[in-house]
């Protein structure tokens, strides 16, 4: 049965990061960020180099899905709310149901995800990874959401 797990990179050391990668079995890392870096020095370990070759020591898949990042139009949009309520993108618990209608439908009606899906055949422990520790502030849970309404056999499982 294929597991599908989310997970960010806020809130955990390297070594807690990749320790929870191999404790859930990863077998494909889909990488679902527009930019694939992560400022601050704690974070490096999330910087696009850096990650996949760690991820092929571990011999894990790394795979990058662009088509799945928020456009930049649609993360101002979440900002200028954030903004509004005066939250940090560290500290959102959510995203904003604006967010949520604009990355559906420019995302993710247009996406493949059968075609997706398929690629991904043989992965038994997929994860989407993007920044945000809590998933429901982040597209992740958008794009798992979508995915379990598609395919309800799939287990989703946010790491956290």
């Amino acid at each position: 049965m294929l597991i599908l797990h989310t997970i960010g990179v806020y809130g955990f050391s390297e070594e807690e990061f990749f320790a929870k990668v191999i404790e859930a079995q990863i077998d494909t890392f889909v990488d679902i960020r527009r930019r694939r870096g992560v400022r601050g020095h704690e974070y490096s370990f999330a910087n696009c180099n850096y990650l996949q070759n760690k991820l092929q020591a571990l011999n894990i898949k790394y795979v990058y899905c662009l088509d799945l990042a928020p456009t930049d139009k649609i993360r101002y949009q979440q900002y200028e709310i954030d903004k509004k309520t005066g939250t940090t993108k560290r500290k959102r618990e959510e995203l904003s149901s604006e967010f949520v209608e604009s990355y559906t439908k420019e995302i993710l009606k247009p996406f493949d995800i059968d075609k997706f899906m398929s690629n991904l055949a043989e992965a038994k422990n997929i994860v989407l990874f993007c920044v945000e520790r809590n998933p429901r502030a982040c597209h992740r849970s958008i794009v798992a959401d979508y995915i379990l309404k598609k395919y309800p056999k799939i287990l989703v499982n946010h790491i956290q």
